[in-house]
């Protein structure tokens, strides 16, 4: 007889994804508010509703609810399953392979010694010390501290690129320079894992050997970001062609997912290493626009991730599992390991005092990428749930300070406009149809004749970073910008389009203002208040309108003046 849900089976299901998903997105929602990540938020949900709360005061209604056998509990692990792989292609798809290679040695460098160093730390006290990092019996050792060493040393890429929009970091140098060395860093380490993956022995795991597994690993990983991404980038095209938007893209990127993930799955690493590489090659793809980038970050983002997130504080009770001195022993280890080395790589890399310490503190954010890493290990049997316990604590604990540490080395931006820096002189309303290339070099033009400086000074840095990545901030507004050794004070031009301009923003919107900064290398301050002015001062639609339309500067400034905030 085929194995199937019963009625009442199918009742609890659906009842638990309801309100698993509702509880989900209601915490992330609240946490969003408070300037958290929704992960944090669904997590939290999950303990609520896990062992921890729901389980300790109404352990019948829990029972119910989320069984912890049977073909409920089946059926939910396998949704969740799926989920995790989903979300890995999403955070994959974060990683812009050009970035690095653009961003150079200075990236290199603070990925590999942000790796290095806490890996060495976790390594070699897990291995001398098991009991103190909640080390297990019947664990291999060197499997034990080889996973600490890899937790303590990956990075959250999701987690960094929120942290840095929301300071609105991302498209400056800073912001550009973390993002690079968190991609080689989450790369690295994902590889790692699979290693210690592989290395374990267990019953039902693969029947390859394990330099088979290893072998296998590398060369699919090597394959898929150098001609599995190619013939992705070739086949992107005649998706978008010959199917429907967003549909067509959506379906497509999910099924070369599952098929990655089997595959890694089956070779013995975990299906996430499949779909995280395959997000790579998938994001890296000049092809998959913001707006397709994001409609795919949304569809997971906002129903499978969620039930993941939440999925895992059903999972453990997080009061009897919790030992403080093991969560502060993770935390310490994990913060000094990954903040001094970035730090310190970062200033010999050329980055002021401030900015590099404000690199340190943005690549400690673990967030989502460490619970992941954590949850494998523990159903691997690799750890216990004292330690996974740390290991989450320690992701929200990192992902929360990262913000709050970087804005209090940088300091309070002064409250500065970027109307302050333009005039007549270095104003367009330009009404003929054009590129971003061709308005970027217009405004670079009159800056150089009101300034008295070459046009290329201005346009090659301009242009060589939206090549590294598009100015396009949404919401009609699109802001290239470009940091000038020299520079004495910051020199600004806008344009006002009458026919928009793609210049790919997320929300697919073009652009009708085009505002062009540049600003002294030195005054990183200065840089984030103008860039932070311009989103201020245009962000309503209605100004945004009335602006575009203006004929000359009188009538632009006229819009920005009438009500400025």
């Amino acid at each position: 007889m085929a194995l199937m849900l019963a009625h009442q089976d199918i009742v609890t299901l659906l009842l638990s994804l309801a309100v698993l998903l509702a509880a989900a997105r209601i915490a992330g929602e609240v946490a969003r508010k408070l300037g958290q990540s929704a992960v944090i938020g669904e997590l939290l949900a999950g303990v609520v509703l896990g062992q921890t709360v729901l389980g300790r005061f109404a352990p019948a209604l829990h029972g119910a609810l989320f069984p912890t056998d049977g073909p409920v509990a089946l059926a939910l692990a396998g949704l969740t399953a799926v989920a995790l792989v989903l979300f890995l292609m999403v955070a994959g798809m974060e990683v812009d392979l050009s970035t690095v290679w653009k961003q150079g040695r200075a990236a290199l460098v603070i990925s590999v010694i942000g790796m290095i160093v806490p890996f060495t730390m976790g390594l070699g006290g897990a291995f001398q010390f098991p009991g103190a990092f909640g080390g297990q019996d019947g664990i291999d050792p060197l499997v034990f501290a080889l996973f600490v060493g890899t937790a303590m040393s990956i990075t959250a890429l999701p987690v960094i690129a929120k942290v840095l929009l929301d300071l609105q970091l991302f498209r400056t140098e800073i912001g550009m320079t973390i993002i690079a060395a968190a991609v080689i860093n989450d790369i690295l380490g994902w590889l790692a894992f699979a290693a210690v993956l592989a290395m374990m022995d267990t019953e039902t795991g693969p029947t390859l050997t394990l330099p088979w597994t290893l072998a296998l690993t590398l060369a699919f990983a090597a394959f898929t970001l150098t001609l599995g991404r190619s013939l992705l980038n070739r086949a992107l095209p005649w998706i978008q062609a010959h199917t429907s938007w967003p549909g067509g893209i959506i379906s497509f990127s999910v099924v070369i997912t599952l098929l990655a993930g089997s595959f890694t799955e089956w070779i013995g690493v975990h299906a996430i290493l499949g779909a995280f590489l395959v997000g790579v090659a998938l994001g890296d793809s000049p092809h998959l626009r913001e707006r397709t980038r994001g409609t795919i970050d949304h569809f997971v983002s906002f129903i499978f991730a969620p039930l993941f997130f939440a999925s895992i504080g059903l999972r453990i009770d997080f009061v009897a599992n919790f030992e403080p001195l093991l969560v502060a022993l993770v935390f310490v280890v994990a913060v000094v390991g990954k903040v001094l080395p970035c730090a310190g790589a970062a200033r010999l890399s050329g980055f002021a005092p401030r900015d590099s310490w404000a690199i340190g503190f943005g690549m400690n954010a673990r967030g989502a990428m460490e619970i992941v890493l954590g949850l494998l290990a523990l159903q691997a049997g690799i750890i216990g749930e004292p330690l996974f316990v740390a290991l989450v604590i320690m992701a929200i604990g990192t992902s929360i300070m990262s913000g709050a540490a970087i804005q209090a080395v940088l300091g309070a931006p002064p409250r500065v406009s970027f109307v302050d820096y333009a005039s007549g002189r270095t104003f367009v309303s330009r009404e003929a149809q054009g590129t971003p290339r061709q308005v970027i070099h217009e405004l670079s033009t009159k800056l150089a004749e009101a300034h008295g400086m070459d046009v290329a000074r201005i346009f090659d840095p301009v242009w060589e970073r939206e090549q590294i990545l598009s100015s396009g901030v949404g919401q009609g507004v699109a802001i290239p910008h470009a940091r000038l050794a020299g520079l004495a004070q910051p020199l600004v031009a806008v344009a006002a389009l009458q026919h928009p301009i793609d210049f790919d923003a997320r929300d697919g919107v073009p652009a009708r203002i085009v505002v062009l900064l540049l600003t002294p290398a030195s005054d990183t301050k200065v840089h984030l208040s103008l860039l932070a002015s311009v989103v201020r001062l245009l962000a309503q639609e209605n100004r945004l309108e009335r602006a575009a339309s203006a004929a000359n500067w009188t009538q632009f400034l006229a819009v920005i003046r009438a009500d400025p905030d």
